[in-house]
C-alpha cells in the first residue's frame, strides 16, 4: 500500500515536467509542420498563415520544377555534400588519430595553432580563398566548394578527443601480428570508432548541404547552384510565391532530416564520445 502511494506521489510530481516537455516539443515540431502545410497551400494561403493542408502541394511542385532547376540543384548539393563528407572524416580522423596516439613533444604546439584558427571568422578567410582558387583555375567546380571544409580544427579536435577511449593495447596487439600504422588504423581504428563517425558525418553533411556563402562567392554559374542557393533565388524576387518557395524549402530540408533520424544513436553516441 505504502509503494503504491509512493509511485502515485513521484507521479504527481512529474506531471509539470511532463506538461513542459510536451508544450516544448510541441514548439520545437511546428516549424515542420508549417513547412509541410505552407508547401500544400497557395501564395495567398501562406501570406495568410493558414495552418490546415491545403490542395496546392502537386501544382506547387510543378511550378517549382517549371521555372527553376531543382533536381540539378538537388544532384550538385549531394555531390559537394557527399564529397566534402567522405574526404572530411578521412583527413580530419586520420589527424586526430596521428595527434592523440603518437607521441611527440611539438604536437600539442600544433595541435594549439589549430585550435586558435578556431576563432578566425570566415569572412576573413574568404578574400584570399577565392584570390587562390581563382588563380588555380577552379572556379565551379567541386574542388573549389570542398576545400576549405575538408580539414576543420573542430572535426580534427572531435576525433583527437574521442581517440583518447580508444584502447591503445589494441595497437600493440596488432604490431606484433604484424600489421602496418595503416592497416591498423583502417582495420582497428576506423571500426572501433564508428559512433564518431557517424557523428562526424551528420556535422560535415549538414555543413556541406546548408552551406551558402561560399558556394555563392565561387560559383557563379548557374549550372553550379546548390539548393541554399537556390532558395535564396525564390525567396529573391520581386513577386515571391511563398508556397512554391516552402515547396523548396521542404526539398531542401529532407535529406538532412533523413540523415540525422538515420544516425540519431551513433551521433548521440559520437558526441558523448562512446567507443564500442
Amino acid at each position: 500500500m505504502t509503494s503504491k502511494k509512493n509511485k502515485s506521489a513521484i507521479q504527481r510530481r512529474l506531471i509539470p515536467s511532463y506538461i513542459f516537455l510536451i508544450i516544448w516539443s510541441f514548439i520545437s515540431v511546428f516549424p515542420f509542420y508549417w513547412m509541410i502545410v505552407a508547401s500544400s497551400n497557395s501564395s495567398y494561403e501562406v501570406s495568410q498563415g493558414k495552418l490546415t493542408f491545403g490542395s496546392h502541394f502537386i501544382e506547387n511542385f510543378i511550378n517549382l520544377t517549371h521555372d527553376y532547376n531543382l533536381w540539378g540543384a538537388m544532384g550538385n548539393s549531394f555531390k559537394y555534400a557527399i564529397a566534402q563528407t567522405v574526404l572530411c572524416l578521412f583527413i580530419c580522423s586520420l589527424a586526430g588519430y596521428g595527434f592523440e596516439l603518437y607521441h611527440d613533444k611539438h604536437k600539442d604546439r600544433l595541435f594549439g595553432v589549430l585550435l586558435l584558427a578556431m576563432m578566425v571568422p570566415q569572412v576573413a578567410t574568404m578574400i584570399p580563398l577565392f584570390v587562390m582558387i581563382a588563380k588555380m583555375k577552379m572556379l565551379n567546380t567541386v574542388v573549389a566548394f570542398i576545400l576549405p571544409a575538408i580539414s576543420t580544427p573542430f572535426m580534427i579536435m572531435m576525433f583527437r578527443q574521442n581517440s583518447r577511449n580508444f584502447p591503445v593495447d589494441i595497437m600493440e596487439a596488432a604490431r606484433i601480428d604484424g600489421l602496418n600504422e595503416f592497416q591498423i588504423f583502417f582495420r582497428m581504428y576506423m571500426p572501433v570508432m564508428k559512433s564518431t563517425y557517424a557523428a562526424a558525418a551528420v556535422i560535415s553533411f549538414m555543413n556541406a548541404w546548408n552551406a551558402y556563402l561560399w558556394p555563392k562567392v565561387v560559383m557563379p554559374k548557374s549550372e553550379a547552384q546548390t539548393m541554399p542557393m537556390l532558395i535564396a533565388v525564390i525567396a529573391g524576387g520581386y513577386s515571391i510565391d511563398y508556397g512554391k518557395l516552402m515547396m523548396g524549402v521542404l526539398f531542401c530540408s529532407i535529406p538532412t532530416m533523413i540523415i540525422f533520424f538515420l544516425l540519431q544513436k551513433q551521433f548521440a553516441e559520437g558526441i558523448t564520445g562512446a567507443v564500442k
